[in-house]
């Protein structure tokens, strides 16, 4: 068997059998839970802060500024790290093996989360989160990728398992929207019905199914035959950075952590900006006024005197729901970007014509959009928002179905899980993610002065263009499958040759 890249074309692909559709369906709900556990952030970092520091963490505050970018940034660090070594460790001991610990981790983690006691607490159970998701996303590609040899099957089942990230993006959106409604219903936690944690807690129910089933689904054939016959190479970062792969595991690493700093640079700050308790978008303090004063009146049509808590949990509440309705636009925009890509994926033969359908408008549209955010919070925008972030998620989130696509056909098997971790780790997980850190850090007022989601919207616009940028300069260069199998294969002839 080789241990080239997988191929790019082939014959006819035969009828998925009914261990295939429970592979695909469990892979689909990993992904899902991948960015469901993950897009929380965004949405409970204010009202978590505000929770566990005190009601003066406030966006622009300099603790709120501080633990804001702990948040986005440790996390991603740890996963980087972590997933790095997940995906050695794919390669050395199985796909499937690895999968199974991820699971595991991150769903213990996302539960703990929500029972936090204090930041740092809610910090290293973030990096648990992030572990473990890191990890997952790198071995369940790998592992797919080798379920279904047949190129034009491979694509339409990793670009259609892909798909449901966004459903996961749509999920959660939906339950802190359905928690910031029902919290006070719901057990306390700790005395108090704060929507953050229930949110959070929320994560590991789309775990139960892939820790019942996914251990005895079927190892990848490929690996397990290597394995079996002792002639699995072992892994080395080393080679990645060989005269077959330099270019690119380089290129690759620099490309991914640009989709992802479009992303995490601007589109994920959007609650921050639009709900800033005094200065974030008019229609949402509106809204969060409304249900403060309404629990004042209910208070003294009783004779009682409201507490100033729930005067406060009953505005954070209302935010919550009002930004997690916008943001949900953003995950409806990145799912039907996802199926667009997964359609696409099968029809466009270059790659990097393909990544450039979506990379080009991306570039133009997010900067834009985020410049117009900055100069129109205080008018009644809400509803073009909601259509201009559908727009940039359309663009954005298919930039990262495209990568689960590309990298099994560049990366060989005993370094595909390598490759990969190297390049969504390291560039995406990384890289990609300091981008959130750049945007708190250029937007954060000067002492004493008041947070400006102005400000935040704008240097997002910033950042986030200046990623988009350099992505779509950097994919001129990178490679395409066929011409890196060649690379590969000259590489291995004149090493026999010597």
């Amino acid at each position: 068997m080789s241990d080239a890249p997988l191929p790019l074309n082939s014959e006819k692909a035969p009828p998925l059998t009914a261990v295939q559709w429970l592979i695909c369906a469990m892979a689909a709900i990993g992904f899902a839970f991948d960015i469901y556990v993950l897009l929380m952030l965004p949405l409970i970092i204010k009202p978590a802060l505000q929770a566990l520091g005190g009601p003066t963490y406030t966006p622009g505050n300099p603790a709120y500024v501080e633990w804001a970018r702990l948040l986005f940034f440790v996390p991603a660090i740890v996963g980087g790290v972590f997933g790095l070594l997940g995906g050695y460790l794919t390669d050395l001991l199985g796909r499937r093996r690895v999968l199974t610990a991820s699971i595991l981790l991150y769903a213990v983690s996302t539960l703990a989360s929500g029972y936090a006691v204090d930041l740092k607490w809610l910090l290293i159970l973030r990096c648990g989160v992030f572990a473990g998701v890191c990890v997952e996303f790198v071995a369940a590609v790998a592992w797919l990728a080798e379920l279904f040899p047949n190129p034009k099957q491979r694509e339409k089942v990793l670009g259609t398992t892909q798909a449901f990230s966004s459903a996961g993006g749509i999920l959660v959106a939906g339950i802190a929207y359905l928690a910031a409604t029902w919290a006070n219903s719901l057990p306390a936690i700790y005395g108090s019905h704060e929507a953050w944690r229930y949110t959070l807690i929320s994560g590991v129910i789309p775990a139960i199914p892939l820790i019942l089933i996914r251990p005895f689904l079927p190892e990848s054939p490929a690996w397990q035959q290597k394995k079996a016959a002792g002639t699995l190479r072992r892994p080395s970062f080393a080679e990645l950075f060989g005269p077959g792969l330099r270019r690119t595991t380089i290129l690759t690493t620099i490309v991914f952590a640009s989709s992802f700093g479009i992303a995490f640079g601007a589109i994920q700050q959007l609650p921050q900006i639009i709900g800033a308790r005094d200065n974030g978008h008019k229609q949402i303090a509106e809204v969060a006024k409304e249900a403060r004063e309404k629990v004042i009146a209910d208070a003294k049509a009783k004779g009682e005197k409201p507490a100033e808590a729930k005067i406060r949990a009953a505005g954070m509440n209302a935010t919550d729901r009002a930004t997690a309705e916008v943001q949900s636009w953003q995950e409806f925009g990145g799912l039907a970007g996802r199926i667009a890509l997964a359609v696409l994926a099968v029809m466009i033969v270059s790659r990097r014509t393909l990544l450039r359908v979506f990379q080009i408008p991306a570039l133009i549209f997010v900067p834009l959009l985020f410049w117009w955010i900055s100069r129109s919070l205080q008018e009644d925008t809400l509803g073009m928002i909601k259509v201009g972030i559908f727009i940039a998620g359309f663009f954005a989130v298919a930039q990262l179905s495209f990568w689960g696509n590309y990298i099994p056909l560049v990366f060989p098997l005993h370094l595909r899980g390598t490759g990969e971790s190297f390049a969504a780790n390291i560039g995406g997980r990384i890289l990609g993610t300091m981008a959130a850190w750049i945007t708190l850090t250029l937007s954060a007022p000067a002492a004493g002065q008041p947070a400006s989601p102005a400000k935040l919207a704008m240097m997002g616009a910033v950042v986030a263009g200046s990623y988009a940028l350099i992505g779509a300069i950097c994919t001129h260069w990178l490679p395409e499958p066929a011409a890196t199998v060649h690379a590969q294969e000259g590489e291995a002839l004149a090493v026999a040759r010597s």
